[in-house]
């Protein structure tokens, strides 16, 4: 204990024990119980406060510094907020159905792959959820390629691919904002660096799926019911004309641009509402509620909907932002209450001194981030946390985030690529190469292992279709 009036500087050991009981907390709690990883935290703050309390910090300093934290990062906040309200009134505009309906009438037969990637790809975008593509279209496009006899861990590995390509460069997406706010920097020029990375690989994505595509036979080439219901159903509930895309167009104006971010999300999410009575015709309670609440097919009592455009249309709306805001003050409190005790500062500097490059420096961020989604498997503290973490060191080595918005793509780029692994048993073992187009995005970031990711990638997916191919070779043989 610190009997003088001026608090201490922390050891590095004691700067390391909030931060391995958090982890400890997370790991065994929240992976192996599947407790909430909210108390989670907030128990991590309390074992922090008590090491501040050590040092010779009062109560009144913790909770100024957790209020100035909160305080920094309430614009981002706010965007998540925005992002909640702008695909509840997407939703019942028609905006987002409207994409969802052309993107699913483009399939082509001879280029399953690469469509199933795009097509999942831009409605991931549009949606700002990999989950939500994956398991509506992305199931549609596996009945396709059963319809067809397509290669399924191909088709699913493009599904996967596309998904997740899609919503990391979402401006909706809450992974990609906690990202852009952890770092400090503007979402759009967060978005736009991340292009450098992500393009290139969906790039390589494509050709290789093209190029398998043209290569492969397929037995069928009629689209299944599935899909048909999906897209005559939407038709069935909206109307569709281009004044559906303005919403769109208005956050892309922004982005190129660069205008205030709230501000244009409200005025798209205001010509969404009024595409949902004008065009639409749902009622202004409808309106409001799809806001507030999420769109639900159950405001359309006059109509039959087929369950399968429920688990579509369903979301949105700003409560559904609720979950992720929690855990952003949760773990903004430990962050706050860890900041006053200076332990990230020693961690930082006892770090610096094994780091002799900036290509070191990205490791230990890729390092960083593997471990923490490894033991939390939970994406949002694992943004959060190695953000605030290692920060500094990049400021330290001149690679403020704000100056270009190359570095915040170093730092938050790898967390993010490494989220892929908190994906549990939705990858399975025979199409996993599909994480090729997050993987070798740290490729493109290290360009030294560039090549060597992309070659990797290339060759599993090219000897994962070999075999599978062998296998049904021998399974026809022998059925003959």
């Amino acid at each position: 204990m610190n009997n003088n009036n001026t608090p201490r500087t922390p050891t590095l050991v004691e700067s390391m024990l909030p931060i391995l009981a958090m982890v400890l907390l997370l790991g065994v709690g929240y992976a192996a119980f599947d407790l909430p990883p909210e108390p989670l935290m907030v128990l991590s703050t309390v074992i922090a406060a008590l090491l501040v309390k050590r040092l010779g910090y009062g109560y009144n300093a913790i909770l100024e510094s957790i209020s100035q934290k909160i305080a920094k990062t309430m614009p981002a906040l706010l965007i998540l907020i925005s992002v909640g309200l702008l695909i509840g009134t997407w939703m019942i505009g028609g905006t987002i159905p409207l994409m969802i309906y052309y993107g699913l009438n483009l399939i082509n037969p001879s280029m399953i792959y690469v469509t199933a990637l795009l097509v999942t790809a831009v409605v991931s975008v549009c949606t700002g959820t990999s989950w939500g593509s994956a398991g509506t279209v992305g199931v549609a496009f596996m009945g396709v390629a059963i319809g067809m006899e397509a290669n399924l861990a191909a088709t699913a590995g493009a599904i996967v691919a596309g998904a997740y390509f899609g919503d990391k460069l979402s401006p909706l997406s809450g992974d990609t904002n906690l990202a852009a706010m952890a770092a400090q920097i503007d979402l759009y020029e967060h978005i736009a660096h991340l292009l450098y990375t992500t393009l290139p690989s969906l790039i390589l994505s494509a050709v290789v799926m093209t190029l398998y595509g043209m290569n492969g036979d397929l037995g069928g080439s009629t689209v299944p019911d599935k899909v048909q219901l999906i897209t005559e159903g939407l038709k069935g509930i909206y109307h569709f004309n281009l004044l559906l895309l303005l919403p769109i167009a208005i956050v892309l104006y922004g982005s190129i641009t660069k205008k205030p971010t709230i501000p244009i999300m409200l005025v798209s999410a205001l010509v969404a509402m009024i595409n949902a009575s004008v065009i639409q015709g749902f009622t202004l309670h409808d309106i409001v509620k799809s806001a507030v609440d999420g769109f639900n097919v159950s405001m359309l009592a006059d109509k039959d909907v087929n369950p399968l455009l429920g688990n579509l249309l369903n979301r949105g709306g700003m409560n559904s932002m609720m979950s992720t805001l929690l855990i952003c003050f949760c773990a903004l409190s430990f962050a706050g209450t860890l900041a006053l005790s200076g332990a990230l500062e020693v961690i930082v500097h006892n770090l610096l001194k094994l780091v002799h490059s900036t290509g070191t420096m990205i490791l230990a961020t890729i390092a960083c981030g593997l471990t923490m989604i490894s033991v939390t498997c939970n994406g949002q503290i694992s943004i959060l946390i190695p953000i605030e973490m290692l920060r500094s060191a990049y400021i330290e080595r001149g690679l403020h985030p704000k100056k270009s918005g190359k570095d915040s793509r170093r730092l938050c780029h790898h967390i993010r690529a490494d989220s892929a692994l908190d994906c549990g048993g939705s990858l399975h073992g025979r199409y996993a190469w599909c994480c090729n187009i997050k993987l070798s995005s740290v490729g493109y970031s290290l360009l030294e292992w560039h090549f060597l990711c992309d070659v990797m990638g290339v060759h599993w997916f090219w000897h994962c279709s070999l075999i599978q191919r062998k296998a049904a070779t021998a399974h026809d043989e022998s059925s003959k």
